[in-house]
């Protein structure tokens, strides 16, 4: 925490401080919140509702791996709810939630932007678009490491 905190010296860097601190823990612990309120004197509250406004920014810890499905329009219409549907019941999660094992978490999201891959799903970072039920099952049984 404190090599993130020695680039930064003012209230104006918060944004970035919170960016870092979720990158590098993936999420931002309310004592590393407190620690950020001290450093660049900026009221613990105030930090709390950047973070609550931001979608990117999270309060909990996030599994080893981030679900991200998108459920905008396009997507939707192209069955992004039956295929949450199959993820929550896979996984045993709702959205929202972790695994109790640590290893995924899920979401959803308003819109990646990709809607001529619909329906769409982000995990860690990699896009699968144009996804069924047997792609979808097929990339979690990869992820889950089973065949």
């Amino acid at each position: 925490m404190q090599e993130i905190l020695q680039n930064y010296t003012s209230k104006s860097d918060a944004i970035q401080i919170l960016q870092d601190v979720q990158q590098k823990f993936g999420y931002i612990s309310k004592d590393n919140l407190n620690i950020i309120s001290k450093a660049i004197k900026v009221p613990y509250a105030e930090l709390y509702a950047i973070i609550t406004f931001y979608k990117s920014f999270s309060l909990e810890k996030k599994g080893e791996h981030l679900i991200r499905i998108c459920d905008g329009t396009a997507c939707h219409i192209q069955g992004s709810t039956d295929l949450i549907a199959i993820i929550k019941d896979k996984l045993g999660i709702e959205v929202g939630q972790t695994t109790e094992d640590g290893r995924f978490s899920l979401e959803t999201v308003a819109c990646m932007g990709v809607c001529a891959l619909a329906p769409v799903m982000v995990i860690d970072g990699k896009y699968y678009g144009n996804l069924n039920r047997t792609s979808l099952i097929k990339i979690l049984n990869d992820y889950c490491g089973e065949d």
